[in-house]
């Protein structure tokens, strides 16, 4: 029996939260100082997510997405993408990661089975990396990336949050970087998931925006049909056939209607929605009940899920998490 909620909406891809500490300080996610992790003992282990994830394909689920916090902060991952890789049903194994500790891992986690990666990178400016991430980082993360191509890693993707007034001089660069190593940019407008409650639409660097200032720079765009209608990303090719790039538009274009997406937190809670305000806890199923007992939870917590985030709308009410505890 596939997962499909009350509007229709087959879910068949898992994002899995591995930790919520992180290496790096993201204005935009956490704050500098005083952040309160989950204690260890509160973290699901590796057998307990291997266990969710076989219940969920069971149900479906065909993607697997691997997150943090930072991931790579936890101990011994590449043995739990080993695990994940393995499992008979799951299709496409995915990581996404800050970069900082990628070069070290890059081909323990290639050994262990992952080939998709996405990797976190808002500029390839060393002040501008340093003042949004408070770390000094950005020439690991740019030394990763290589690894990877040299690994044999595809696709590689980048990911870039797009803060209005702060991002603009690396549309560009960061379009042509991709250009020249067949790497696809995604471009993610700035969300309401902060820690400090810094969000405000107007810091909001919009979709429209950023294609107007790469087609102005660069080239014009084509979008490319044919796609997964339930993708986050609509993607774009540059009509010299020299490059892609992409953009999660979740406040100018919301995608809700074709969502098909699930997560589960490194705590242990299913959410069926990046903005829930509601979440299921599995921790206790996976530490004292049965398998059909989790699989009854996946089912009713996809049922329970609502239309929309309505960020745009007067009734939107912030996660009472932010975006670290969450997962990406």
């Amino acid at each position: 029996m596939n997962l499909v909620d009350s509007f229709g909406r087959l879910h068949d891809n898992l994002r899995i939260s591995v930790t919520d500490r992180c290496n790096i300080r993201c204005f935009y996610c956490m704050p500098e100082a005083g952040v309160k992790f989950q204690p260890h003992d509160q973290i699901l282990r590796f057998e307990e997510i291997e266990r969710f994830v076989r219940v969920a394909v069971t149900l479906g689920v065909r993607k697997v997405r691997v997150t943090g916090g930072e991931p790579l902060v936890r101990k011994d991952l590449p043995v739990l993408i080993r695990k994940l890789a393995a499992i008979e049903g799951v299709q496409d194994l995915a990581l996404t990661t800050n970069g900082v500790l990628l070069g070290e891992q890059a081909r323990a986690l290639y050994d262990a089975g992952l080939r998709r990666i996405n990797v976190h990178l808002d500029t390839l400016d060393r002040e501008r990396f340093k003042q949004i991430t408070r770390r000094d980082d950005l020439a690991k993360v740019l030394e990763a990336i290589e690894i990877c191509r040299e690994l044999g890693y595809g696709p590689i993707k980048i990911n870039a949050v797009a803060v209005k007034n702060l991002v603009e001089a690396d549309i560009v660069p960061l379009a042509r970087f991709g250009r020249e190593r067949g790497i696809e940019i995604r471009y993610i407008e700035f969300m309401p998931l902060d820690a400090q409650n810094l969000w405000d639409r107007g810091r909001v660097l919009l979709a429209e925006d950023i294609i107007a200032m790469l087609e102005r720079e660069i080239g014009p765009l084509e979008e490319i049909a044919g796609g997964d209608p339930r993708a986050p990303a609509t993607e774009y090719r540059f009509a010299d056939g020299i490059g892609r790039v992409g953009f999660i538009a979740s406040v100018s274009r919301p995608f809700c209607l074709n969502c098909n997406r699930i997560r589960l937190t490194a705590d242990g809670k299913l959410r069926y929605c990046l903005f829930a305000i509601e979440e299921t806890d599995v921790r206790s199923i996976l530490r004292g009940g049965s398998d059909e007992d989790l699989r009854a939870a996946i089912r009713a917590n996809v049922s329970a899920k609502w239309l929309g985030h309505e960020i745009n709308s007067t009734q939107f009410v912030p996660p009472p998490r932010p975006m670290y505890s969450i997962g990406g």
